[in-house]
């Protein structure tokens, strides 16, 4: 979405967007259901479960960190992975913020 788009958007909005975007592929979801359950992975780790290559899980992880998901802190040599617990429930309070509204009935079908 362009600049001038966006911009009649509420920050909101384009924020949700954003983080529904970093969302919207399989491998994302599986790294997350896997940080989960696991608490914290390395890259390496990730490569082995998901069976995709370092460099998809290594892209695939920088989007996650860009929307504000996962974070990760050095260890040695290698960068451990987890959940960003606010990032996380700000995400969870936007997803609520629109589905707290209860559904009504359509004329529309």
């Amino acid at each position: 979405m362009g600049l001038t788009k966006s911009a009649i958007f509420t920050q909101q909005q384009n924020k949700l967007a954003g983080t529904m975007k970093a969302l919207a592929h399989p491998a994302r979801i599986a790294i997350i259901q896997q940080l989960l359950k696991a608490e914290h992975c390395i890259c390496g780790e990730l490569v082995e479960v998901l069976g995709l290559a370092q460099a998809t899980v290594s892209q695939h992880l920088l989007e996650l960190k860009k929307a504000g998901i996962i974070k990760g802190c050095a260890s040695g040599t290698c960068i451990s992975y987890c959940i960003d617990e606010k990032g996380w429930e700000k995400m969870k309070s936007s997803f609520d913020s629109i589905w707290q509204n209860p559904l009504k009935t359509n004329s529309c079908g």
